[in-house]
C-alpha cells in the first residue's frame, strides 16, 4: 500500500517534515472495499508507528545514558518536542477515520475503545503544551542526572550512596542520607520552578479538553475504564487502615533489633540479620550471568529471552556520572526487543530492579507476535503486574550456585524484599494522594503549599520512624520522585500491581508451575482484554477494599515471620520445594 523504510535508521535524523508525508498518505489512502483492505491499512500504520517509535526510543536511550551529551540531548528533544506531539495528532486523525467507518474486530475491541477516548479528549491547542512539558521533563533529567556529592574526596552520584545507607556504622548511614537529601534541597527552587511551569501547562491541557481538573483528564488519557478517582481514594484509605499499622510493626521490630531508642530514616535500610551489608555482585558481568540462570529456573523460555537481550547488548546497567537516575524497560518496537536501563551499584535493590524490569521485557517478548502494535500495549496496571509478579516468582532462585546469595544471605534478602513490599504500598498511596491533591486543589499551584501537604500526607501514611528536625529532608523525597515530574498519576498502578503480584505469589506457594503458566498466559494477551480480565488470567483481581488488602497484608506478614524463624531453611513454608 505504502512503501515504508526498511528500518528505524531511516528516521534517526528525521524532522517532522520527513515523517509527516507517510501519515498523510495513510490519512488519504482509499479504504473502500473488503475488510482485508482495512487490515492492510492497519498493518501499514502499525509498522510505521514501530519504525518512528523505535527511532525515538533509541534517541531517548542515548540521552538518558549520558545527559551531558549535547548532541544526544538535541536528538532526544527533536523526537520528544517536535515529532511525538505531532504524531499524537496524526494518531487521532487516523483513529477517527477508522472509527467513522464503524469497522470492528473482536480482538481489537479494547484498541477501538482507546481510540474513541483519544478522539474525544484530543485538542490541537494541547499539542504545543505537551511539547513544552517534554522539554521541561528533559530539564528535570538533566538536573538530577548531573547531581553528585563529595564522599571522602571522591565524587559520587546519588545512586552510588545506596551502599552506605546499609552500612553497620550508623554515622556512615546518616551522612549518606543527609548528603543525598541535600543534593536535592540545593536544587529545590530550580526544581520547583520546573514543576510550577509543568503544573500550569497540565492545568491548561485539562481545561482545554473540557475536564474539571487534570486528574479527571489523566483518568481518560490513561484509559482507566475500570476504576475511578473515588476507587483510588478508597485505596488510600485501605492502605492507612491495613498497611500503615503493618509497617509500624516492622519498624518496632527493627528498632528493637538495632537496640535504638528511636528509629531514624537512615536506620530503615540496614540489614538486621547481616553482619556486613549484602553485596550480591561485584561486577556487571556477574550480575547478568546469574540473572540468566535465575530466569531459566523460573521458566526456560524466559531465561532464553533474557539471554538474548544480554547477547544483543540490550542492557545498560551500571551507574556512572551524567547518567539519568532511575531505571526503566523500554520497547524497541520494530525489532521486537526490549531494553533495560538502570543504575546498579552492587546492592540487593539492584537485583530487585533488574528482575522487575525483566518482567516488563518478558511482557514485550510475549506480545510482539500480536498483529498490531496497539494490541501489544497495555495500561500500566497490567504492565506493572508483569514486573512485580516476576520479582516474587524469581525470588526463590536467588540462592547460589545459580543465584547471588548464600542461603543465609538469601533469607536476609527475602526479608528485605517482603518488608519493602509493605513499605512500598505506603509510599505509593501517599504519592498518589499527593498528586490527587495537587491537581484537584488550587493550592497545588503554590510550591510551599505542596511541600507542606507532602509533610502532612507522609505523617498520615508513615509510622514508626522519627523525622523530628528533618522536615526539609523529608520534603526532598518528593523532588526525587521522577514520576511526579515526568509521568503524573503514573503511580497507583504500582500499588494495584503489587497487590495483584501478591496474589500470583500466593498461588505459586500452592503450585509454582501453574502460577507461572497463568502468568505467561496473561503476558500473551497484551492489551486485547479488559484490565479485570487480564488480572483474572494471571490468577488475581484488582484490590481497592480494606478487607482483601488486609488478607494480603496478613499473608505477607506470615511469610516474613516464617523467614525470621527459618535461618536453616530460608524458603521453607514460602514456596514449594
Amino acid at each position: 500500500m505504502i512503501d515504508l523504510p526498511a528500518s528505524p535508521e531511516a528516521f534517526r535524523d528525521a524532522t517532522w517534515d520527513d515523517v509527516a508525508p507517510y501519515y498523510e498518505r495513510l490519512a488519504t489512502e482509499p479504504l473502500d472495499g473488503l475488510d482485508d483492505v482495512i487490515e492492510d491499512w492497519l498493518a501499514t500504520w502499525s509498522r510505521l508507528d514501530t519504525l518512528v517509535g523505535e527511532a525515538g526510543t533509541l534517541a531517548m536511550i542515548a540521552y538518558t545514558a549520558n545527559t551531558a551529551d549535547s548532541a544526544a540531548e538535541q536528538a532526544y528533544l527533536r523526537f520528544s518536542m517536535d515529532i511525538f506531539p505531532r504524531l499524537e495528532e496524526q494518531q487521532v486523525r487516523l483513529a477517527r477515520r477508522l472509527i467513522e467507518r464503524g469497522w470492528t474486530r473482536d480482538d481489537l475491541e479494547t484498541t477501538l475503545r482507546r481510540f474513541r477516548t483519544d478522539i474525544e479528549i484530543f485538542r490541537e491547542a494541547n499539542v504545543s503544551r505537551f511539547s513544552q512539558i517534554e522539554e521541561l521533563s528533559a530539564s528535570y533529567q538533566k538536573i538530577t542526572g548531573g547531581m553528585s556529592v563529595d564522599w571522602d574526596g571522591e565524587s559520587k552520584t546519588i545512586p552510588q550512596l545506596q551502599p552506605y545507607l546499609k552500612d553497620r556504622d550508623r554515622g556512615v548511614r546518616e551522612r549518606a542520607f543527609r548528603l543525598g537529601a541535600q543534593a536535592y534541597l540545593e536544587k529545590r527552587d530550580e526544581l520547583a520552578d520546573l514543576f510550577d511551569r509543568m503544573y500550569a501547562l497540565r492545568t491548561a491541557v485539562s481545561s482545554e479538553a473540557g475536564f474539571g481538573d487534570f486528574q479527571q483528564y489523566c483518568f481518560a488519557a490513561k484509559h482507566r475504564f475500570d476504576y475511578t478517582p473515588s476507587d483510588t481514594a478508597r485505596f488510600h484509605e485501605a492502605v492507612q487502615r491495613t498497611v500503615t499499622p503493618a509497617v509500624a510493626r516492622l519498624m518496632r521490630h527493627r528498632q528493637q533489633k538495632l537496640g535504638l531508642d528511636v528509629l531514624r530514616p537512615w536506620d530503615v535500610g540496614v540489614d538486621l540479620d547481616a553482619t556486613t551489608p549484602l553485596k550480591p555482585f561485584a561486577d556487571v558481568g556477574t550480575f547478568v550471568g546469574k540473572a540468566r540462570r535465575i530466569f531459566s529456573r523460573v521458566d526456560q523460555e524466559l531465561g532464553a529471552q533474557f539471554g538474548l537481550m544480554a547477547d544483543e547488548q540490550l542492557l545498560d546497567l551500571e551507574s556512572r556520572p551524567g547518567k539519568a537516575p532511575g531505571g526503566y524497560c523500554t520497547d524497541l518496537a520494530f525489532r521486537g526487543r526490549p531494553f533495560i536501563f538502570m543504575n546498579a551499584v552492587g546492592v540487593p535493590d539492584d537485583v530487585n530492579t533488574l528482575v522487575h524490569e525483566a518482567g516488563h521485557c518478558f511482557h514485550d517478548f510475549a506480545t510482539h507476535n500480536l498483529p498490531y502494535t496497539w494490541q501489544r500495549r497495555t495500561g500500566h496496571e497490567a504492565a506493572e503486574l508483569a514486573s512485580m509478579s516476576m520479582e516474587l516468582l524469581a525470588m526463590p532462585y536467588l540462592v547460589q550456585p545459580d543465584g547471588y546469595y548464600s542461603p543465609e544471605d538469601a533469607r536476609v534478602a527475602w526479608l528485605e524484599h517482603l518488608e519493602d513490599v509493605l513499605g512500598a504500598l505506603v509510599h505509593i498511596a501517599s504519592v498518589d494522594a499527593f498528586q490527587a491533591w495537587i491537581y484537584t486543589n488550587p493550592a497545588g499551584a503554590d510550591r510551599d503549599a505542596r511541600d507542606a501537604k507532602w509533610l502532612a500526607l507522609r505523617s498520615e501514611f508513615e509510622a514508626g520512624v522519627d523525622w523530628s528536625g528533618l522536615e526539609r529532608e523529608r520534603v526532598s523525597r518528593w523532588y526525587r520522585q521522577l514520576h511526579i515530574f515526568e509521568l503524573p498519576f503514573y503511580y497507583i498502578e504500582y500499588g494495584l500491581a503489587q497487590l495483584g503480584a501478591l496474589q500470583v505469589f500466593r498461588n505459586a506457594v500452592q503450585d509454582a508451575g501453574s502460577a507461572v503458566a497463568a502468568y505467561k498466559r496473561f503476558l500473551s494477551l497484551g492489551g486485547t482484554r479488559s484490565l479485570p480480565e487480564l488480572y483474572s488470567a494471571a490468577g488475581a483481581k484488582l484490590v481497592f477494599d480494606a478487607d482483601t488488602m488486609a488478607e494480603l497484608v496478613a499473608f505477607t506478614e506470615e511469610r516474613i515471620e516464617a523467614l525470621r524463624a527459618g535461618a536453616d531453611a530460608p524458603f521453607r513454608g514460602v514456596v514449594p520445594a
